[in-house]
């Protein structure tokens, strides 16, 4: 058997019965060949006949795609699936084609193949797409549609806002114009998925006296450990130590700030800023030695002076987890998936804590939150606010 080193040995020598321009004639006419082929097979997969081969595409998005804008119109100019999908330029567009593969595979496997299966991955495969065309500046969007040659003043008002400063930042289409060509998927189904997740940890949650837990959800607050006296109503990711129990019941302490003004019933994380850890009941705040007094400020701005105080209430051990981190990963998603649908959402840190209490009043004509998802979703953006932020 030859060797390694005899065989690129042979390999190398030149031929003694095959001319050299034969040779390099031969190399060029396959280089030609291979390259037709290439290229060939590549305009073939770059067609919508292909893109809409199988039924996952043909019978789900395509049909979505044919009742908008894009596929008729007064022009009849119309975009196709590569034209939206597929980068232009060649070095993506190749990278884009092995990325594909996948989709082959998600294909063979049948991972998509019925109505039920393709809603159930629609989120995930928009994510994905949406992540591309954001990372890219939405280029294949601006190969059409470039702000540099867009006539603002036959804009209506509101668009010509929006599109000026869009222009201004070079902003992403992707950012705005999700669902412009195919249906929006469930857009809570991914943040829900987080808080099952955090529904089943808090479960499997221990509570010990000494620890400190943060709030899953809205927690009533009781005066007795038989839970038969209200005393007002904790939200979701409040930090509280555990100093007792009794059954199912735990005594929890509670830290924050409140008006002295008023019944100040209301109570809040740090001094001057509204952001809501509890409410108490009107005749329990006003309940003389029930708040332990830490410390006592006045606000410049307000001349207010607010208390730092701390009380013990009672509650029931569910609903408590370790971290707070979980929790405003779900918060932010829900933020995220939300409030993204007709517009780039502000950062978190784009407003100070108090600003967020009205800007997100203002965003929740638009949303479909529930109270409960409201208040968690306001507390992350105060809480991750200018206020906190070294970013901003």
């Amino acid at each position: 058997m030859k060797s390694i080193k005899q065989i690129l040995q042979h390999f190398f020598t030149p031929s003694k019965t095959i001319g050299l321009g034969i040779l390099i004639l031969a190399g060029f006419i396959g280089g030609i060949g291979f390259w037709t082929t290439f290229d060939a097979g590549l305009e073939y997969t770059n067609q919508e006949e292909f893109c809409i081969g199988c039924h996952e595409m043909e019978n789900n998005v395509y049909q979505e795609l044919q009742s908008t804008i894009h596929f008729k119109n007064r022009t009849g100019v119309r975009a196709t699936c590569p034209d939206c999908h597929v980068p232009h330029n060649f070095t993506d567009k190749i990278a884009r084609k092995a990325q594909a593969s996948m989709e082959v595979w998600a294909k063979l496997t049948g991972a998509v193949d019925t109505p039920e299966k393709f809603s159930k991955h629609r989120l995930e495969m928009a994510k994905r797409e949406w992540a591309r065309m954001s990372a890219n500046g939405s280029a294949e969007c601006r190969s059409c549609h470039d702000y540099k040659s867009m006539d603002f003043e036959k804009m209506s008002a509101d668009a010509r806002d929006q599109m000026m400063g869009a222009a201004e930042n070079d902003q992403s289409c992707i950012d705005c114009h999700k669902g412009i060509a195919h249906h929006l998927p469930d857009m809570s189904a991914g943040y829900k998925s987080i808080m099952d997740d955090l529904n089943a940890q808090a479960v499997e949650t221990s509570v010990n006296k000494g620890n400190t837990y943060y709030t899953l959800h809205n927690k009533k607050l009781f005066l007795d450990p038989e839970m038969t006296k209200k005393a007002g109503l904790m939200i979701s990711s409040v930090p509280v130590e555990v100093i007792g129990s009794q059954g199912e019941a735990i005594e929890v302490k509670i830290t924050g700030w409140r008006k002295k003004k008023g019944s100040g019933k209301i109570i809040m994380q740090d001094f001057a800023r509204n952001i809501r850890i509890a409410s108490l009941q009107r005749k329990v705040a006003k309940t003389k030695g029930f708040f332990n007094v830490l410390d006592a400020k006045e606000d410049e701005d307000t001349s207010i002076t607010w208390q730092n105080v701390d009380f013990t209430l009672w509650t029931d051990k569910k609903d408590l987890v370790e971290e707070v981190e979980p929790i405003w990963e779900y918060a932010k998603e829900a933020y995220t998936a939300t409030c993204s649908r007709c517009h780039s959402q502000p950062a978190e840190a784009h407003f100070d804590s108090n600003t967020w209490v009205g800007m997100f009043k203002g965003m929740l004509d638009f949303a479909d939150f529930e109270k409960e998802e409201e208040q968690v979703v306001l507390r992350y953006l105060q809480m991750h606010s200018s206020d906190y932020s070294n970013d901003h």
